[in-house]
């Protein structure tokens, strides 16, 4: 006789399928997506229903929470999962034959894609929702950009003379830093497909904002327009926001400009070594950094570099030394600085004559050198990049990174089957509505600790946030 062994009491397998399905009623339970479920009802009119909107609707949530790579791959799971149909709103009854074939799905995906604006539409309510509830949201911003790889070869068709995605584009991304022993590397990513730009919140890791491009759009042209939407439809967030970092693809002395002046945004931007003139110069030391006189009309000692650092050379020794940094002023939109003897108490070889240099500016040993941003908006930030505070607002951009590797290895991005640009808009926006969907239910149901928390166990649900009353 054969023996049958009893299952464990706690299997790690029913643990984990346990965890999906309470993510997807959650994602299920605070999603707004009456408007979408009205539209399709609309569409379908008079025709059949042998598969009904709403269990349709909640299967394809599923297939994004369970991340599904295709419609067959979700047709396999409902058909043998029965827990899931009755989840989703299949019918009981008609067992695994209430679950519609992959033709079937694919028309109602077809038919959701083309309502891709009212997804969006979905994402700006939780984004309002989540701003309720989280009244830091917003405070610290973050914008990366992220390669799309359509599915699709880039090959054109020697018949058409055209790719199998049209909409799609050859995009380039470089990666560039130092090594440990000084050398610089360089790093080309080339992919065909499309892009995403996406603002997140810095401390939360929340989507706040995001557009899904060709691959050849460029990052920098889009920053000002995302930014201008956001101010648009979430003032009250906006409103918040004191600063907003990038890497130095961003690097623009219009985006600082705008971003300060038009909303009050400190910019976190790394720039690029664009100065060319002085490398052709005799006698160019590249161990050292170039410099430009501060005040070029007249004999100074007061020099600064293209990452916006203002330095004093001593007029007896040569010796360069960083000027001490003493606040923004706002009024005046300009960064103060005073000679660094003065400041930090130690003894300057070049005092008599850095006083006999002055030449109408009396004590020029420790005077204080205002610059105004407008001197160079590229080069000069409220906030200088050699000063602690710069480095540790642009750390923070490493929440975008973070929350765009969830994007590839949670919510399906790293392995699809996805052609054409509103099809990836469309797969996107559910993407990314799922998430904030989530964030807004653990807040909802008192588990604030779990808003960046797309997989795993979720915690017993403890009293709510008061706000969220």
């Amino acid at each position: 006789m054969a023996i049958i062994p009893q299952p464990f009491l706690f299997r790690w397998d029913a643990v984990d399928a346990k965890s999906d399905l309470d993510r997807l009623n959650l994602v299920m339970k605070y999603l707004p997506d009456e408007d979408v479920i009205r539209e399709l009802i609309k569409r379908r009119g008079n025709g059949r229903n042998d598969f009904p909107i709403r269990p349709m609707w909640n299967a394809l949530l599923a297939a994004v929470v369970f991340q599904h790579r295709s419609a067959a791959s979700l047709i396999r799971e409902l058909t043998r999962n029965g827990e899931l149909r009755e989840i989703c709103g299949f019918d009981p009854l008609l067992g695994a034959a209430a679950v519609p074939d992959e033709h079937n799905m694919s028309r109602f995906v077809g038919n959701v894609v083309e309502l891709e604006p009212r997804i969006h539409q979905m994402f700006d309510r939780l984004v309002d929702r989540a701003t309720t509830l989280l009244p830091t949201l917003g405070q610290a911003l973050a914008f990366d950009g992220k390669a799309l790889p359509s599915y699709s070869t880039g090959r054109k068709n020697r018949k058409s003379g055209q790719t199998s995605d049209p909409d799609a584009a050859h995009g380039v991304k470089t990666y560039q830093g130092v090594h440990e022993d000084g050398t610089p590397w360089q790093k080309l990513m080339h992919w065909f497909g499309y892009q995403l730009h996406l603002i997140v919140d810095s401390h939360h890791e929340l989507p706040v904002a995001y557009e899904v491009m060709p691959a050849n759009a460029s990052e920098v042209t889009r920053l000002l327009p995302m930014v201008e939407e956001l101010a648009e439809k979430h003032p009250e967030l906006i409103a918040r926001t004191e600063e907003l970092a990038a890497d130095r693809g961003l690097d623009s002395a219009e985006v600082n400009r705008r971003l300060l002046q038009d909303h009050d945004i400190r910019p976190i931007i790394d720039n690029r070594a664009l100065w060319r003139q002085e490398k052709a110069e005799p006698g160019y030391d590249p161990r050292k950094p170039i410099t430009r006189p501060l005040s070029p009309e007249r004999a100074d000692t007061i020099v600064y570099t293209e990452k916006g650092d203002v330095l004093c050379v001593c007029p007896t020794t040569g010796e360069t030394r960083d000027m001490a940094f003493m606040g923004y002023e706002n009024d005046r939109e300009s960064v103060k600085y005073r000679c660094p003897a003065a400041a930090y108490g130690y003894s300057c070889a070049g005092r008599a004559e850095c006083h006999a240099m002055a030449q109408g500016h009396p004590g020029a040993f420790g005077r204080i050198v205002r610059v105004p941003l407008k001197t160079d908006y590229r080069i000069f930030l409220p906030t200088p990049r050699s000063s602690p505070s710069f480095e540790r607002a642009y750390n923070k951009r490493t929440a975008a990174e973070r929350f765009n590797s969830r994007i590839d290895n949670v919510l399906g991005f790293e392995d699809h089957t996805i052609r054409g640009l509103q099809k990836m808009r469309a797969r996107m926006g559910l993407a990314l509505v799922i998430a904030l969907a989530l964030a807004v239910g653990h807040l909802m149901e008192g588990r604030p600790e779990q808003i960046r928390s797309l997989v795993g166990p979720m915690a017993r649900a403890r009293p709510a946030l008061k706000r969220a009353a």
